[in-house]
């Protein structure tokens, strides 16, 4: 099947899918469930076939680990299904209602926003969390992933998709490309795409959002900082910030700078750094922070949109609260970004000056995650201020329709003056 006629079909199936009720989409989670666990040996001689030869051709280690799909990826990969499923239905949710005039009523009302493409990179697991995402909220999809992970996502689609028809949803629900150049000729079927999540590099997001008409959600950049504020407790700071950084130094929301207060440094930057260095974390001080450790400075320059994906963490001493927020604003990707304090009063000032989707008091960036949130699982991260923010889950692959009710209404009647308008807001 070309890659038009897959987006075609999609589309259909994608209309199919709005009259699904919620017993079918939560059987279908069920099945894809039961499917995974009957198919893991399967998953697991892709996966492996996959990794020999990332690793034969030099694929980089914060991919490597994400390409991996163990038996702890895919119990997890499970448990989000299972979470998924017992969600409640996002379709059909009543948003708002207003009474027009008499028996002139308007209702807001969820539903799916269609067909879907996702183009992800090394991430098999990303695969089943937007299929479980979007079986649930009744919408369609077309997967991309990485060529390094061909074979796994190969048996996992194909696990998944037979496990969907099968329960009830449409046929051509979830279809696969392979090819660069399939992606080249979805990127211009914005007449059967709905929305294109891209997730991978910043250079890669970049690229699709500039050879597409077809409406983007994600971000390009993980940027993610935690800031030390002066009263910031020790032993609380060293715990988020050892989380923050090397929980899993490959995510998105994995902390890439700190930045410290003068005073807490004094104080407490020597802990802080033998937190982060126990967790083999290797530090890029500037040269106030250097000299205060009494090390060499290893950042000189001005370049603080650094995101390594690894264990290394930029570190920044700053005057005060005004001067991280304004640090933060200025390098960071308005992903996540957390402060440290006893202060609910500098907490406060930090969650509502600091423009990004994601802020924190006292916790690891690292929860920034749709399963985390309760959402489910999340499709990505949304910086972008429109339609979703944030981890999206089930709310962001819907949008919703206006539903008009009356009894022979026309608006000639209201140009007239012979009838007036009441707008009165209708309880939920």
């Amino acid at each position: 099947m070309t890659t038009i006629e897959k987006a075609r079909s999609g589309k259909a199936a994608a209309q199919a899918a709005l009259g699904l009720d919620r017993t079918t989409k939560d059987a279908s989670l069920s099945a894809m469930a039961k499917a995974l666990r009957s198919g893991a040996a399967a998953i697991a001689s892709a996966n492996a076939a996959d990794l020999e030869d990332a690793e034969r051709s030099g694929l980089a280690a914060p991919l490597l680990k994400r390409l991996a799909f163990d038996q702890a990826k895919l119990e997890s990969s499970i448990i989000a299904l299972e979470a998924l499923r017992d969600l409640p239905d996002p379709v059909g949710r009543l948003l708002s209602a207003r009474r027009l005039d008499d028996a002139l009523v308007l209702r807001q009302v969820s539903c799916p926003i269609g067909l879907v493409a996702m183009i992800f990179e090394s991430r098999p697991d990303a695969l089943v969390q937007m299929a479980g995402l979007v079986a649930k909220s009744g919408n369609a999809v077309i997967l991309k992933g990485g060529r390094e992970a061909a074979r796994t996502n190969r048996a996992l689609a194909e696990l998944i998709y037979r496990a969907g028809v099968a329960a009830g949803l449409p046929e051509a629900w979830l279809s696969l490309l392979e090819s660069r150049e399939e992606v080249g000729e979805l990127l211009g079927l914005d007449q059967y795409v709905d929305l294109l999540i891209p997730r991978g590099s910043k250079e890669f997001v970049a690229r699709i959002k500039a050879e597409s008409r077809i409406p983007v959600l994600g971000h390009a950049d993980g940027i993610c900082h935690v800031y030390l504020h002066e009263d910031a407790d020790p032993e609380m700071a060293a715990r988020v910030v050892v989380d923050s950084k090397a929980q899993y130094p490959a995510a998105c929301n994995a902390a890439e700078v700190l930045l410290v207060h003068r005073a807490f440094a004094t104080r407490s930057l020597g802990r802080i750094s033998s937190a982060l260095e126990a967790a083999s974390v290797r530090l890029d001080l500037d040269p106030e922070s250097a000299a205060l450790l009494g090390r060499a400075p290893t950042k000189t320059d001005s370049d603080w949109a650094v995101e390594y994906l690894d264990l290394r963490m930029a570190v920044k001493l700053v005057d005060g609260l005004d001067e991280a927020i304004g640090h933060i604003n200025r390098f960071g990707s308005h992903h996540t970004d957390a402060i440290v304090t006893s202060s609910s009063e500098a907490a406060e000032r930090f969650m509502d000056r600091v423009d990004s989707a994601d802020v924190y008091w006292n916790a690891s960036t690292r929860f920034a995650d749709g399963y985390r949130y309760g959402l489910g699982a999340e499709v990505g991260i949304s910086t972008g201020k429109l339609h979703a923010r944030g981890p999206v889950g089930l709310e962001g692959l819907c949008t919703y329709k206006w539903k008009l009710s009356g009894r022979g209404d026309i608006v000639a009647d209201y140009a007239s003056g012979e009838k007036h308008f009441k707008h009165e807001d209708i309880p939920l």
